[in-house]
């Protein structure tokens, strides 16, 4: 009998593009003067039907793929060939043909990071868009226990009455090596679990990250006003007149708006710096219910890994309901190419004018397995995103298929069903890193579709494939615990009146 510590189990396709040779091109059809003579019919712009993408080279699909992780150095080639003739007998008893078997190794892990009132959100070409995600009431922030050093991500908000409540994963705020037995405080006067807003070493990096970005406008100061004393001598020496004072103009306009950025900045600095940086001032709340992390939980052998904060009001008087903050990383261009590579069908995705998506409906596990939509190339895939403490915006692709994950522990190995996110094809980027556990995760629509919880790696932060718990499920057992819980903020002044 062979013994093979088996770590994951998924089924996949392989894709790349295999390039063209360099040749020359020996004749131009369009180039053909044959029809020089006919006069040119006019076309307009909205004539012309849609120009699909082309890609220089062939595509290559891999058969299907039963791709197997194996715990490091447990595997031998002798072993897998063995193993795979096996897995291919039993196909073939099923009459299933041309299916790949390939091995990776892979360790199932969670994504733990490494070792005053919350803001609005701001809209795009605000000063403060690029820094303000980590102290705002849009979904994703940056969370860590008061008395862990672990750094994660809070997931959605939702209310019972006129309390406010998050959720997240209980590794975020729980030891790995601790109890793992519930937690529910009895009563009002017990110890509280409080969580804030980035532990000691993220908020350090947060206000680095802060005068990097002003030092970097401070810098672009002193080239605009190079180039600003450059036109106004040649527009005094009368050299290209015209251009010179277009470009004077554009650049003391731009000069204007990076020497406002730069104000705003260093007041929003200071005012981080003097009101945020005691711990106690970051506190948002304490976990009110955390069920042990278990796997392979029935009836769906799903991962439970889940925490419900009890947030502070007072601290989220500014928020505006279960609203993703796109962030400024990724240009409203580039998401939505990630999003949706099609031109021929209207995209399921709408960039919101704001930058910020508004979050309804909630994705099945009947549609995680029956996508409607499709890619360049013609397959059912969902694309999904997610905003993470680490890797900030990610676009990936939920597969079809559930992963099979087995965890080793000394006392014995466990086993679950995950909802498997794959990196984009497009982007050479991981969907997620330490951090990130929490995050949630949306489809296109902005439907909740799972919690990030862990995923596979070997020798890097990053994950090969993310794994995440179908927040359908999560939500059964939250409404379980917390009768009368609602995701929806439909009247948030008469929630929030309390508070006002």
């Amino acid at each position: 009998m062979r013994v093979i510590r088996v770590s994951s189990v998924d089924f996949v396709r392989f894709t790349w593009l295999n390039k063209k040779e360099d040749q020359e091109i020996e004749e131009e059809e369009d180039d053909d003067d044959d029809d020089d003579d006919e006069e040119e019919e006019d076309v307009s712009y909205d004539d012309i039907p849609p120009i699909q993408p082309v890609e220089d080279g062939e595509r290559y699909y891999t058969n299907p793929t039963i791709w197997i992780g194996v715990l490091p150095e447990t595997l031998t080639g002798a072993v897998a060939r063995e193993l795979s003739k096996d897995i291919h007998a039993f196909l073939d008893s099923l009459q299933v043909q041309n299916v790949d078997i390939a091995y990776r190794e892979s360790v199932c892990k969670t994504l733990p990071g490494h070792d005053p009132a919350l803001f609005s959100p701001v809209e795009d070409g605000d000063p403060l868009k690029n820094v303000i995600d980590n102290v705002s009431v849009s979904l994703s922030l940056p969370i860590a226990g008061r008395k862990t050093t672990m750094q994660g991500t809070l997931g959605p908000y939702f209310r019972v009455g006129d309390k406010l409540y998050a959720i997240t994963v209980r590794h975020n705020v729980f030891l790995r090596d601790g109890d793992n037995e519930l937690y529910s405080p009895s009563s009002e006067s017990a110890p509280k679990k409080e969580v804030l807003v980035m532990g000691a070493p993220a908020f350090t990096n947060y206000l680095a990250s802060i005068q990097a970005l002003i030092g970097m406008h401070i810098d672009s100061v002193e080239s605009l006003e190079k180039k600003i004393n450059t036109l106004r001598t040649r527009v005094q020496d009368g050299i290209n007149v015209q251009e010179s004072q277009t470009k004077l103009d554009e650049n003391e306009a731009e000069l204007a708006k990076t020497r406002t950025k730069i104000d705003s900045l260093k007041k929003f600095f200071v005012d981080i710096k003097k009101s945020w940086s005691k711990p106690k001032d970051r506190v948002i709340g304490f976990v009110r219910w955390a069920p042990p992390i278990g796997a392979g939980v029935a009836p769906h052998r799903y991962t439970r890994d889940l925490c419900v904060i009890e947030l502070y009001k007072d601290k989220f008087k500014h928020m505006i309901g279960n609203v993703l903050s796109l962030g400024p990383e990724l240009s409203r261009s580039k998401l939505k190419a990630l999003m949706y590579e099609r031109n021929d069908i209207p995209s399921e995705f709408k960039y919101p004018d704001d930058g910020l998506l508004t979050l309804r409906g909630m994705l099945t596990a009947y549609q995680v397995n029956n996508p409607n939509t499709l890619n360049l190339q013609g397959d059912r895939i969902h694309r999904v995103l997610k905003r993470g403490f680490t890797t900030n915006t990610t676009v990936g692709t939920l597969t079809r298929f559930m992963s099979f994950v087995r965890k080793y522990f000394t006392t014995g190995n466990v086993e679950s069903l995950e909802v498997p996110i794959l990196s984009h094809e497009h982007d050479s980027g991981t969907f997620s890193k330490g951090g990130d556990s929490g995050s949630l995760i949306v489809s296109a629509l902005g439907e909740f579709v799972a919690l990030l919880t862990g995923g596979t790696s070997k020798g890097t932060d990053g994950s090969d494939i993310t794994f995440a718990t179908l927040f359908e499920w999560v939500w059964e057992l939250v409404k379980e615990e917390f009768p009368g819980a609602n995701l929806y903020f439909d009247d948030l002044k008469e929630f929030l009146a309390d508070v006002a």
